[in-house]
């Protein structure tokens, strides 16, 4: 009888011990993935000609109506626009064209006109301004009209 317990509890703690190691491995393989998904996230920070609030939303719709990105912010005064995005499935120029097509001007692809042109008042900008400040032009800053 001493037997069959000592061998039922060895069973047992090989069991537990089975146990154990595939749940450090199943750990272990989701951190990785984990890993792999950041490593392949991309950042990047480029200029978008617009001046409002309005703009902000049309110009942050049109870079996140995309696959594969995962976050778009676009700075009324610093007249840029910084997104992440998986670069595996989109790139960079993707993404101005996706702007540019919504009707607003990036540093490397101008804004479609058509599209311009059915955009409010208040979003027809200056196809002249500087984007991609690094501090806001002079005047702008507060200059924002605000969405209802």
């Amino acid at each position: 009888m001493k037997k069959v317990l000592l061998s039922i509890a060895v069973l047992a703690a090989i069991g537990m011990t089975s146990c154990k190691n595939q749940t450090e491995e199943k750990e272990e393989t989701t951190e990785m993935t984990e890993e792999v998904k950041e490593i392949a996230m991309s950042e990047t920070t480029f200029g978008v000609r617009g001046n409002c609030s309005m703009c902000k939303r049309t110009i942050e719709e049109a870079a996140n109506s995309l696959e594969g990105v995962a976050t778009a912010s676009w700075d009324v005064d610093r007249k840029q626009i910084h997104v992440s995005y998986d670069k595996e499935v989109v790139d960079e120029m993707k993404i101005h064209k996706a702007i540019a097509a919504s009707g607003y001007d990036t540093e490397q692809v101008a804004g479609d006109e058509e599209a311009y042109k059915t955009l409010p008042e208040c979003c027809k900008y200056d196809h002249e301004m500087e984007m991609n400040l690094a501090e806001p032009a002079e005047g702008e800053e507060g200059n924002h009209h605000e969405m209802e």
